[in-house]
């Protein structure tokens, strides 16, 4: 197991250069710059492949399976290889459940649906759907999903999300495992809300749900929150409730900076933290891995619209803006910024910034960076999680094509989107 408080690191070679030119797997960046345009999204099919390989076989043979958060990255051809792959999904919104029903009707047998906010709708269509466990996060929404589960005359498997009280040292937007968070509810509540739940013919308490927050690199806080979370289930089996599954979430973090780690070792440390505790319970392990399998696959391609200077302050204005790629201006997230052709040896600081009407739309601030020219690319990797996922119109921009690369082959995934994409759901000018 990694030692307490070792860094989680590891990205994959899904883009290296080859004499001095950046490449996805065996395709030019600057080949699909030409064809497509920019700002571009790219992803390595082959990187997300054997990313996926790779963490799923860290489980050995302990029962589990892997259900990728769709939040990170929802685009459907992604979503169809993940489930040709035999991946489950982890959703929190009905259209996340369209999305994998739309790419294989039969994935939804392995579908878990979490978040704190589901409507009747959205719990009517998963029920009728037929997923495989509700982490239902609160007693309300529990006596909610047994109402609508009932006028359906069908039982509903349910986990509810405890909140451990385990610190993750990542960004206070994305840690979701303390009890001043809105998710889940308190490990002391717990026993009385299941005998509640239990008391309904409708619910099925079945397992137990966790997640402490994204983007943690220690594997600490996982093997912490999984104790608690064994010694819950040790409790609830005593009080007569057939604990078959433990969710234990995602949040295993990848290496926003420049260098490599072996992402097998990662993602082996990593089982080994979730699994000491839990493997002597003889539960269905359901992980939820997004970023971790995702995001080391992506890059965002954009083209340098100008070199600027203010008082010897240094600008790279890029065509690509915060709208494309939210996470450096809304966690101050580090992306690692490179040009897609080595020219120049100078290196020079400089901020990377868009177009976007806000002091806040940048890449990166005193960045040092090899010297690039106005109309030369640069690419932002690790952006395959989070990226487009979170991408917006904001500026009336539309928002950037995805192409996926196999080998020497592209293929756009999601077309660029038009200003009349953008406005046709607009009433017309009266």
């Amino acid at each position: 197991m990694m030692k307490s408080g070792e860094k989680i690191t590891g990205r994959p070679p899904a883009f290296e250069y080859s004499r001095n030119e950046l490449r996805c797997e065996r395709m030019p960046i600057e080949k699909l710059a030409a064809k497509f345009g920019t700002p571009l999204y790219v992803y390595s099919a082959t990187t997300i492949r054997q990313r996926f390989s790779t963490f799923n076989a860290a489980f050995g043979v302990a029962p589990h399976t892997i259900c990728y958060s769709v939040k990170a990255n929802s685009n459907l051809s992604l979503l169809k290889m993940l489930a040709q792959m035999g991946s489950g999904f982890d959703i929190v919104s009905g259209g996340e459940l369209e999305r994998v029903v739309r790419v294989d009707r039969k994935a939804a047998k392995r579908v878990v649906f979490s978040g704190v906010g589901k409507t009747a709708e959205e719990m009517d269509l998963a029920l009728r759907t037929g997923i495989l466990m509700f982490n239902v996060e609160s007693e309300a929404e529990a006596e909610l999903l047994a109402l609508l589960a009932g006028r359906l005359k069908q039982r509903a498997n349910v986990a509810l999300r405890v909140n451990p009280d385990v610190f993750a040292e990542t960004h206070p937007y994305i840690s979701t495992g303390l009890h001043k968070h809105k998710f889940g509810v308190p490990v002391g509540e717990a026993r009385r809300i299941y005998r509640a739940m239990a008391k309904s013919k409708y619910l099925e308490p079945v397992g137990i749900s966790v997640h402490i927050g994204s983007q943690i690199v220690s594997v600490e806080p996982f093997n912490a929150a999984m104790d608690r979370v064994a010694e819950l289930a040790r409790a609830l089996r005593r009080d007569g409730h057939d604990i078959r599954y433990i969710d234990a979430g995602g949040g295993l973090g990848i290496h926003y900076h420049a260098g490599k780690a072996d992402f097998g070792q990662v993602a082996k440390g990593y089982a080994e933290a979730v699994l000491g505790p839990l493997a002597p319970l003889g539960v269905h392990l359901l992980l939820e891995p997004g970023r971790s399998i995702i995001g080391p696959c992506g890059a965002l391609v954009s083209r340098v619209i100008y070199r600027k200077q203010n008082d010897g302050k240094r600008f790279l204005v890029v065509d690509a803006g915060m709208n494309d790629l939210i996470r450096p201006s809304l966690y101050s997230a580090h992306h690692e910024i490179v040009p897609v052709r080595l020219k120049s040896k100078r290196k020079e600081i400089t901020d990377v910034v868009g177009p976007i009407c806000e002091t806040g739309d940048f890449f990166a601030r005193d960045r040092e960076l090899p010297q690039v020219e106005a109309g030369e690319l640069v690419a932002i990797l690790d952006a395959g999680a989070y990226g487009m996922s979170i991408s917006s119109n904001y500026n009336t921009r539309g928002r950037p094509a995805e192409v996926l690369v196999e080998d020497k082959k592209a293929k756009v995934i999601r077309r660029r989107e038009t200003l009349k994409d953008q406005i046709r759901m607009e009433e017309k000018e009266l």
